[in-house]
């Protein structure tokens, strides 16, 4: 997909995308698999910028990191279909290089309370970055890992991140929610590298 896209004039004015990854509805609000969009709907209200929906399948905010212009987005679509709303806002924004995108999302491996950053890699088995990977044809974006604690079996997997969260567990992830928006704007305002330096020794 980017291959194609570097055909156009590649002259997006944004400079970066930032993807919140989560399931749509009330049912799913809060839940451990949500903390992605969580993260991203808090970056927002700090910027005081409004998630739209209407294009794309997702809910998408215009705004400025310091700088620097920046899409938020959170899709619309079960986590499984999140390529279908990166895809599109890709082309939309003439995105030319993945590198210049942010997914954040729910991580099995890491404990609650544990934020990391990466660059490409592999997926864990995540079904919106296997989505998210497929559309885009590359697995070279940026993740912002939030860390949700295995389930006590592989069999149990979707209940645990699919139920709701006991309070005292809301609380350490509400927290993690902030680190990754901290993280966010730290990409765009220091850089990945830096970032990383920073959020990955804690």
């Amino acid at each position: 997909m980017f291959a194609r896209i570097r055909g156009g004039d590649g002259s997006g004015s944004f400079d970066w995308l930032v993807l919140g990854l989560g399931n749509p509805g009330r049912r799913y609000e809060h839940t451990r698999h949500n903390v992605g969009e969580d993260a991203v709907r808090l970056l927002a209200e700090r910027l005081e910028a409004n998630l739209r929906t209407g294009r794309n399948d997702a809910a998408v905010a215009e705004t400025r990191i310091g700088d620097t212009r920046v899409v938020l987005a959170v899709p619309l679509t079960f986590m499984n279909e999140s390529g279908r709303a990166a895809a599109s806002l890709v082309k939309r924004f003439k995105f030319t290089d993945p590198e210049r995108i942010i997914v954040v999302h729910d991580e099995l491996d890491l404990e609650p309370g544990v934020v990391r950053v990466k660059a490409g890699g592999g997926l864990a088995g995540h079904n919106g970055l296997k989505s998210i990977t497929s559309a885009l044809s590359t697995q070279d974006y940026l993740r912002i890992r939030i860390g949700v604690g295995k389930p006590p079996s592989a069999a149990r997997g979707a209940d645990h991140v699919l139920s709701r969260i006991p309070a005292r567990e809301r609380e350490v992830l509400d927290v993690s929610v902030e680190i990754a928006a901290d993280a966010v704007s730290s990409i765009v305002t220091r850089g990945a590298a830096e970032t990383m330096q920073d959020i990955n020794s804690r």
